[in-house]
């Protein structure tokens, strides 16, 4: 059903992908659009160890939403900030792209932790916390990519 990667000697392992996962903080999320037009959109998430799912959260309505009500079949892919060999001048970027399938999430105590969560990625600010998800969680419908399939590889921009 996913194809084998091409390149398998640049392949990373789950435990490299998993790490970027929960470090990065951004990413692309792909969708079929309106009239099977491809939509990339990009996104902060949660990668929840306990589960292995990634999460987010966005607008109760728009284009994201209308397309997952249509297919919920999606793919993420996640970059890190790469680095350099000391005297080289290519960039070493490693990516992972998680294949799967997303919902809404229903239940309001689990969509909280995935607000939460996602909100100390960026700050340990407990009063913004607290303030964000007092004014915008109501507001707030969160997503649960739960993976069919993960890839991720080590490319050299050279």
């Amino acid at each position: 059903m996913f194809r084998k990667m091409r390149r398998w000697k640049q392949e990373i392992s789950r435990e490299e992908c998993v790490r970027i996962l929960k470090e990065e903080k951004r990413g692309v999320l792909s969708l079929i659009g309106e009239e099977g037009w491809p939509y990339g959109i990009p996104l902060d998430h949660w990668y929840c160890e306990e589960d292995g799912h990634l999460y987010f959260h966005g607008a109760k309505e728009g284009h994201k939403i209308d397309a997952l009500r249509a297919e919920d079949r999606v793919s993420y892919c996640v970059m890190d900030q790469g680095f350099r060999k000391e005297g080289e001048w290519a960039l070493n970027i490693s990516s992972v792209v998680v294949f799967g399938r997303m919902r809404p999430v229903e239940d309001p105590e689990q969509a909280r932790r995935i607000c939460e969560a996602l909100c100390r990625k960026f700050t340990d600010d407990e009063e913004y916390i607290r303030k964000e998800l007092q004014n915008s969680l109501p507001r707030v419908q969160c997503l649960e990519l739960i993976p069919e399939h993960m890839t991720g590889k080590l490319v050299n921009e050279s």
